[in-house]
């Protein structure tokens, strides 16, 4: 993701959306029972529109669309095939306030935030795999036996595509784009809570010259899932969400031997050592948790810090927090907005509670916000829990920052490292041995030093431990949307 972006941009009105239809072979078509899901707008708590609700027949139908696509998009040439994409790049660019206005009402993401970070980051995504579309190649073998050996790159055929409510712009383009480049069809099931954006990034991909069948998106819950996931005609899963559902997900697979990627959930510790440049940490503790809502599996929600800094940041942070603007997500002023949906915030309730009946203290926020009936809750900050709370151990998803001291570099490590989960990790220090050293010992997919979610699609990310396996972005992600072929000829 680039810059935060938390400045003067310019304004984008609620759009009126249209009830969705099903992209299938690239048509758009009711769902195979005509069953329809509510789409909600989380800062109102109102329904703004609907789409389809896809079952089985739906889903078989789009992967056949898909094979049926796939043989002559995996033999057009990489070069072909980037032009398409950087097409996508261009028109993302062009239809901009279309796509901000879009994933802001159906996510609750405020405009300054969709605008500089989802839009342009969906755009430099297909701009990035444009050109590694082009450079998928294989190498010449010297083996001792008389023979010409070598090795090729080939796409695996079609990917089940399954992306969370949080980031849909941005996390199904990190599947889609390098799916394509590297020659592959798709199948995408967007989120049940947010799958606005994803009906529009179809209509761009055809826009921009993807032929019928190679992408295709079916909109519904866990039956469209459940369909893609044991479909035969279906290659590979790429999947984000949570780590309960990934386990399903990837046991389902596995009983056919499908390739899966999983990027799954995180509960990223936030390290200031007391060298750290205290401003500059400061703002990266915020950005951290609050980003996004704190819905945001590579957040910061649990922050480490060197005991003769303890008070002294919790102090800052206390006033830092309270100020932070909540509020409406067309509001350009507005740095948080509501939870995504009515049961995230529920959820964020109940860990927040749990806090105060373990004797956490709550330094700031703790409470929902009523504002419009959107499903809003001010930024929260607890501290005074013991290391295995649920609290402290759980993924809560939510703009809660929990608060712990330590006093040596061993012992932060080892708080750091001690939860199921590694997707990220971060530390704030102006020594850089420490960095180097601290990173090395951090048990994350990333790890960032003084700041936070500095991301790129040239820069790998995912997880170890329960956080899932396999990367997104990067020359590393075509290599799980490929297969190796080896040639050996006699001579």
């Amino acid at each position: 993701m680039t810059d935060s972006g938390l400045q003067d941009v310019p304004a984008v009105s609620r759009p009126h959306v249209e009830p969705g239809k099903l992209f299938i072979d690239g048509q758009w078509c009711e769902a195979h029972a005509k069953g329809r899901r509510d789409v909600i707008d989380p800062s109102t708590g109102k329904v703004v529109t609907t789409v389809a609700e896809a079952d089985a027949a739906d889903v078989d139908a789009a992967v056949t669309a898909g094979r049926r696509a796939f043989g002559p998009w995996a033999r057009m040439s990489g070069r072909e095939r980037a032009r398409v994409l950087h097409r996508v790049a261009d028109i993302v660019r062009r239809r901009e306030d279309e796509l901000v206005a879009v994933e802001s009402l159906d996510v609750g993401k405020p405009v300054s935030l969709c605008r500089a970070v989802d839009v342009a980051t969906t755009a430099e995504i297909y701009e990035y795999y444009s050109g590694l579309a082009q450079t998928l190649q294989g190498a010449t073998r010297q083996i001792p036996i008389p023979s010409h050996a070598y090795t090729s790159r080939e796409p695996l055929g079609v990917v089940g595509a399954i992306t969370p409510f949080n980031f849909p712009l941005i996390l199904s383009s990190a599947k889609i784009a390098p799916a394509l480049a590297a020659g592959n069809a798709v199948v995408h099931k967007p989120a049940e809570d947010t799958p606005l954006s994803a009906l529009l990034m179809a209509e761009i991909l055809a826009e921009a010259g993807v032929p019928g069948g190679v992408l295709n998106v079916v909109t519904g819950g866990a039956q469209a899932g459940e369909a893609l996931l044991r479909h035969p005609g279906i290659d590979k899963i790429a999947f984000t969400g949570s780590t309960e559902i990934g386990r399903h997900a990837a046991a389902t697979a596995g009983e056919a031997l499908k390739p899966v990627t999983m990027e799954l959930g995180g509960n990223a510790a936030q390290i200031v050592f007391e060298d750290a440049d205290l401003d500059k940490a400061i703002g990266s503790v915020i950005k951290g948790f609050v980003f996004n809502t704190g819905q945001f599996c590579m957040g910061g929600p649990r922050l480490l810090v060197h005991r003769s800094l303890y008070d002294t940041v919790l102090e800052i942070l206390a006033g830092a927090v309270a100020g932070v603007p909540v509020g409406d997500p067309f509001d350009p002023a507005t740095v948080v907005g509501p939870m995504a949906a009515e049961r995230h915030l529920t959820k964020v309730e109940r860990y927040v509670r749990l806090a105060r009946d373990q004797g956490g203290r709550v330094v700031t926020g703790g409470e929902r916000l009523e504002l419009g009936g959107g499903y809003y809750y001010r930024p929260t900050i607890i501290a005074g829990l013991d290391d295995d709370s649920r609290v402290v151990q759980d993924e809560i998803f939510g703009p809660v920052l929990t608060v712990q001291p330590f006093d040596t570099e061993d012992e932060a490590v080892e708080l750091a490292n001690g939860t199921p989960y590694g997707l990220a990790a971060g530390l704030q220090t102006t020594d850089l041995a420490r960095a180097h050293r601290v990173a090395a010992r951090l048990e994350a997919g990333i790890v960032w030093v003084n700041d936070w979610a500095m991301l790129d699609p040239a820069i790998p990310f995912g997880g170890v431990k329960q956080s899932g396996y396999g990367r997104e972005y990067g020359p590393e992600a075509l290599e799980s949307y490929t297969k190796v072929k080896s040639v050996v000829i006699a001579l």
